[in-house]
């Protein structure tokens, strides 16, 4: 033991106590871009403008048309749990705003300069003013400004050198906040947003409520390709609802960076959401493959606590499974499976896993009530966009197996359906590569090698001529000498060609004369059909049940909007002795190549 007394137990400094708290909310560029947008939303904008310079390390400024903030109250804006958003126990229990906690601008403020400017629609003249290091520099002073708000921050972690050392390269900084942009223009469809980097403009997102418009955000952002492969689902329940994009398993993404889940418009990280989501997926994704959507979940604002997290990045469910299996259920319908046995299981049981502790009988009955509402949504949870139906309404059914290496056999409560699957796959790449092309050029990846062609003057001319309709195709075919092509780049298919018989394809369809003839939307259209037909030629059949179940879906979405009927020769349902001779035909083939061998 030691005579030594410890050290006093002292106040904080407030310069200190904003710093510590900085670390917690302001923990790089990104971090502040999200605060001030989130804050821009809450004021009710319309139109968000992001200018940046050197990722956000040299500056941020963002520039909005909401509410403004009144000259009385600017100076006070800058102080620590000040805010409009709430006033009583009350409102924190039912958070509808994205910020309330009221830490974010003295947050920034204490370890960066921080300019702000504004007016509100009521006064003749906007404000100005300067802090740096959470102290006023300059006296509060007349401005002309639009209505609205404009924050300037400049000069991050100049007062704290240990944070500013662990900052990344600006292009790795700029990369961040791209994301958190991008996570908010897709929770805000009816807002404008326009992002710049180095005077540069990156994005230019106009407002538009729309399904023509919302998805047209989601392509840009998201890529044409996910739209291409995504379901639009739409489900309700009680006073749940979940809507949104969801890809196909055939999407096939190595990476886990198309996941966006939004609640109440606040996008989060949650274990329950991903466990639900995990499960949906998890019999239809090979190993090394993540699931990609976009999915908003309104819910009753008092059933979620957004108030666990000091960034707000997760949030608490006050009936976590009843909301993991909505969701499960929810999607597993929109992928065609059949309802998860194990909430069979739980309702049968009736009690497990709803009730929170200490609730009493009459609650946990209502928890039953309310998970019977989710059951019963069954048929009457909104069908997708896209068409998907029940299990017992499948046209296809479930796979069997493939039989003669072509056809894949489905049993359905009507009895068996033969798929033909080169032709199958024909159409499906057809379908994506037309939707892909409707949002802009089909998007395109390159050939390890590129394949060179001599093909005569007169073919390299046209070649070239027609570049920009190949590049709407997504093909770069050009011209590198008097006679000869190269093809660089291939639509992204899911699948593998043969480079150079593709080559000879376009440029003989390039050279034909009613395709010379043709105005380009009516030759992109044929040209896209050419490279799924060869595409479609080189397909493999489905080697395992979860291929099989895919291409299936698949097939499902396209037959519930009309557009591959039995007149497509695609499919057809089997007749009893039709099965019968498939059957002999199949076991003939077998001992033909047994005897081969």
């Amino acid at each position: 033991m030691t005579d030594t007394p410890g050290p006093r137990i002292r106040k904080l400094s407030t310069a200190l106590a904003n710093q510590i708290a900085a670390g917690e909310v302001v923990e790089r560029p990104s971090s502040v871009v999200k605060e001030l947008l989130e804050n821009s939303l809450d004021a009710n904008a319309s139109r968000i403008e992001i200018d940046l310079e050197a990722g956000g390390t040299r500056l941020i400024r963002v520039r909005d048309d909401g509410w403004g903030i009144r000259r009385d109250d600017l100076e006070l804006a800058l102080s620590r749990h000040a805010t409009s958003k709430v006033s009583s126990l009350d409102d924190l229990e039912a958070v509808r705003t994205l910020g309330f906690r009221g830490e974010a601008l003295p947050s920034i403020a204490s370890v960066s300069r921080v300019e702000i400017r504004s007016r509100t629609a009521d006064s003749e003249t906007g404000w100005r003013s300067v802090v740096v290091n959470a102290q006023t520099l300059t006296a509060l002073e007349p401005v002309a400004h639009p209505a609205g708000t404009l924050v300037a921050v400049s000069e991050l972690f100049h007062n704290v050198p240990a944070r500013r050392k662990f900052l990344r390269t600006e292009k790795t900084e700029y990369r961040h906040i791209e994301d958190w942009v991008r996570r908010i223009a897709l929770s805000r469809f009816e807002v404008a947003f326009e992002l710049r980097h180095d005077g540069r403009v990156v994005w230019s997102l106009r407002a538009d409520r729309t399904d023509t418009g919302r998805l047209a955000r989601v392509a840009r952002l998201c890529g044409s390709l996910f739209c291409a492969h995504a379901l639009r689902i739409e489900f309700e329940a009680g006073d749940m609802r979940l809507g949104g994009w969801l890809a196909l398993p055939s999407f096939e993404r190595k990476q886990s960076d198309l996941q966006y889940f939004f609640v109440n418009g606040r996008m989060v990280r949650d274990r329950v959401v991903s466990h639900a989501i995990r499960q949906a997926y998890s019999d239809r994704l090979t190993g090394g493959v993540h699931p990609a959507y976009v999915l908003y979940l309104e819910m009753d604002p008092s059933e979620v606590d957004v108030n666990v997290h000091p960034a707000k990045h997760e949030v608490k469910f006050r009936e976590a499974r009843l909301i993991h299996d909505f969701l499960l259920q929810s999607l597993r319908r929109a992928l065609g499976s059949e309802l998860a046995p194990e909430l069979v299981e739980d309702q049968a049981r009736g009690t497990s896993g709803f009730g929170r502790n200490g609730d009493t009988g009459a609650r946990v009955g209502e928890q039953i009530a309310a998970y019977d509402a989710v059951r019963a949504a069954g048929s009457g949870l909104a069908a997708a966009a896209s068409g998907r139906r029940d299990p017992a309404q499948r046209v296809l059914g479930r796979p069997l197996g493939v039989v003669l290496g072509r056809f894949l056999v489905g049993e359905s409560g009507r009895g068996l359906t033969l798929v033909d699957v080169l032709r199958a796959r024909e159409q499906l790449i057809s379908s994506r590569l037309k939707q892909a092309a409707a949002l802009g050029p089909v998007p395109r990846r390159p050939l390890l090698v590129p394949e060179n062609l001599g093909v005569g003057e007169q073919v390299a001319d046209v070649v070239e001529q027609r570049s920009d309709l190949l590049r709407r195709a997504g093909v770069e075919l050009g011209r590198i000498g008097p006679d000869s092509v190269s093809l660089r780049e291939i639509p992204v298919l899911g699948g593998s060609v043969d480079a150079h018989d593709l080559a000879e394809e376009m440029c003989a369809y390039l050279c034909r004369d009613e395709t010379r003839s043709w105005p380009d939307d009516r030759a992109l259209e044929h040209l896209l059909e050419l490279i799924s037909a060869h595409a479609g030629r080189r397909a493999d059949p489905p080697a395992d049940h979860v291929a099989m179940t895919s291409l299936l879906d698949e097939l499902e979405a396209l037959i519930a909007v009309g557009r591959c009927g039995p007149e497509s020769g695609i499919w057809r349902a089997l007749a009893g002795d039709e099965v019968i001779a498939l059957c002999e035909e199949h076991r003939c083939v077998t001992r033909r190549s047994s005897a081969d061998e």
